[in-house]
């Protein structure tokens, strides 16, 4: 893509590698650049053995280094996320809590769910055995191999085994139910507001909810939200909802991504847009 577009066989482009914008700072590309609701994020499956205890979840929740993701693998090409909304929206980020970046205590978490490491090999075990997590992902987001090689490195700081999927046939895989842990990218907020992500992936028949999980105080939540007009109201929903998805573990947030758009000689008009979906309008034009 980075080479098509040098060549002008691209008129512009999403997408490219972060190492790559540079190439394109001057004259006569342009780059525009804005902090989206597309969010890195996972899901744990309900159904796993190893993640029935609510302990287990949230010590590999506080072993995500997120800041180290975001500042060095992602090269500051996004914004440390909390829930699944960015903090410029009012039911955002700077309104919930997330679990922190501990390894102590997640270690602490571990200990208490009868997890040590009983041989000395760095590993923790119960009753002899490891606890490996298979995390499930797919390649066609720059982003999600980066997140699971980083995860796999600081659950090991803990003991935890990460042994990653990342394959383009992850829906079938999802199906078969051999993982424990999926992490994909999605826009939670395309058209600014908060009850597309909900009804997608966390209600009992949300067809994106991949671990099967179920909240009545969720579900009770949205009943009130899908009836609610007023829209400091329906703020207020968004932000329990999203409260209550973190205070459950089955969830986690890693990043928001800041998109940039590169235009090549001629191009006008094309810019980035918070909700990663305003980017094709009647502005766009080229007029070579």
């Amino acid at each position: 893509m980075t080479m098509a577009l040098q060549s002008g066989e691209l008129d512009a482009a999403y997408g490219l590698p972060y190492s790559n914008l540079i190439l394109f700072r001057d004259e006569p590309y342009t780059i525009s650049s804005a902090d989206t609701s597309r969010t890195f994020f996972g899901q744990f499956d309900g159904s796993s053995e190893v993640l029935q205890d609510d302990r287990v979840r949230e010590a590999v929740i506080g072993a995500i280094d997120r800041e180290g993701f975001v500042n060095t693998l992602m090269e500051g090409n996004g914004s440390v996320a909390e829930g699944p909304f960015p903090s410029y929206f009012a039911f955002g980020d700077s309104k919930v809590q997330e679990e922190s970046y501990d390894l102590e205590y997640s270690r602490e978490l571990l200990a208490e769910a009868g997890w040590t490491d009983e041989d000395g090999d760095g590993y923790v075990e119960k009753d002899g055995k490891r606890l490996p997590i298979c995390w499930l992902t797919y390649p066609s987001r720059q982003e999600l191999p980066l997140l699971a090689e980083s995860a796999q490195a600081s659950l090991k700081k803990i003991g935890i085994e990460v042994q990653i999927q990342c394959t383009a046939n992850h829906l079938e895989l999802l199906k078969k139910g051999n993982w424990d842990v999926y992490v994909s990218a999605f826009v939670s907020a395309p058209t600014g507001d908060p009850e597309y992500f909900f009804t997608t992936h966390c209600l009992q028949d949300s067809s994106k909810n991949r671990g099967g999980y179920y909240s009545e105080t969720l579900e009770m939540l949205e009943q009130q939200l899908s009836g609610e007009f007023d829209t400091e109201k329906r703020t207020e929903l968004a932000i329990e909802m999203t409260q209550t998805l973190l205070d459950d573990h089955m969830f986690f947030f890693a990043s928001h991504l800041k998109m940039s758009m590169v235009s090549g000689e001629g191009v006008t008009g094309l810019t980035a847009h918070p909700c990663d979906y305003y980017e094709i309008t009647v502005n766009l034009d080229k007029n070579k």
